[in-house]
């Protein structure tokens, strides 16, 4: 039976792969960048398989090497806490989570709080990113995104359909208003949102009134534009003019009466917010604890009875 290879060899490829440099690991582990290549090799060697692909003079991972790095990375991180446990240190769950940017800045910090408070510290890491993510070159533990990407070996579940609602200061109202239907908005300044070419299909101030019966005309370009949600809160915030907001983001400041919705009239979103965690980290207790945490905070904020 062929002996295992060692630690060491493993240890060196897991951080060069993480890090995505020889020389990163070779500073995280203490030893030359040249020592570091030694042991990768050595490895490859004694498995038999290539880890990497040296393309001018970068490396970087083959299928083989991109399939056993989450394990292995996983592998170290317990054995580091079985370590730190040894050592009377307490041992900290690990967590990646990947959101869109706008959720990572302007929705999940505020709330973070309330899911430590519940389920105790734990090393978290907020990404804010758009797709396609990369769940496994990133470790990525769950995502929340806007509609369905099926990937294998990916669980990914719809939690709720969000709506967009238009918000603005209760000062901008009563200086606009009051307002007698939604064909007064025309006359309102109004915060424009452009996700860009790439992005989902999310409503549009003319798609919000054309819903309504109403045909706004070339007077609807007019205004503040921005390409994120969290910006066109921010504006409606400062008292610059109307957003169309999605309920996730705008409910607390409505609740708070911060923002308040000249017209009650909403729009429903094309698709739903949905959780996707891989299989390698669906049976962690952390990731298991978020999701359903995670999951409950999404549907009380769209579903918030100010909104309503």
């Amino acid at each position: 039976m062929n002996a295992l290879p060692s630690l060491r060899t493993l240890q060196a490829f897991e951080a060069a792969a993480r890090t995505g440099s020889f020389a990163a690991a070779a500073r995280e582990l203490s030893i030359s960048p040249a020592a570091v290549s030694q042991l990768i090799a050595t490895l490859e060697d004694h498995v038999g398989r290539k880890l990497f692909h040296r393309i001018n003079r970068r490396s970087v991972l083959t299928e083989a090497g991109r399939e056993v790095l989450p394990r292995l990375t996983l592998a170290f991180e317990e054995v580091n806490g079985v370590a730190r446990s040894l050592m009377g240190g307490a041992q900290r769950a690990r967590l990646v989570v990947s959101v869109p940017s706008s959720v990572a800045t302007s929705w999940l910090p505020q709330r973070l709080p309330d899911f430590i408070g519940l389920h105790g510290e734990a090393d978290i890491f907020v990404r804010g990113e758009e797709e396609p993510i990369a769940f496994e070159r990133d470790l990525i533990d769950i995502r929340l995104s806007y509609g369905r990407f099926d990937q294998r070996d990916h669980d990914a579940e719809p939690i709720v359909t969000d709506a967009v609602h238009p918000v603005c200061t209760p000062a901008l109202l009563k200086k606009h208003g009051p307002l007698r239907d939604a064909r007064d908005l025309l006359a309102m300044p109004l915060i424009h949102t452009d996700w860009g070419p790439a992005a989902a299909a999310f409503p549009s101030w003319r798609g919000w009134f054309e819903a309504m019966s109403i045909a706004p005309g070339r007077e609807i370009q007019r205004g503040l534009t921005v390409n994120s949600s969290a910006a066109a809160l921010d504006l409606a915030l400062a008292g610059l003019g109307i957003a169309l907001c999605q309920g996730l983001f705008a409910a607390e400041a409505v609740e708070q009466g911060r923002l308040v919705r000249p017209i009650g009239r909403a729009l429903e979103l094309n698709q739903p917010y949905c959780l996707t965690v891989p299989l390698r980290s669906a049976r962690r207790a952390v990731v298991m604890a978020f999701r359903g945490w995670f999951a409950v905070e999404c549907v009380k904020s769209v579903n918030s009875p100010a909104l309503a």
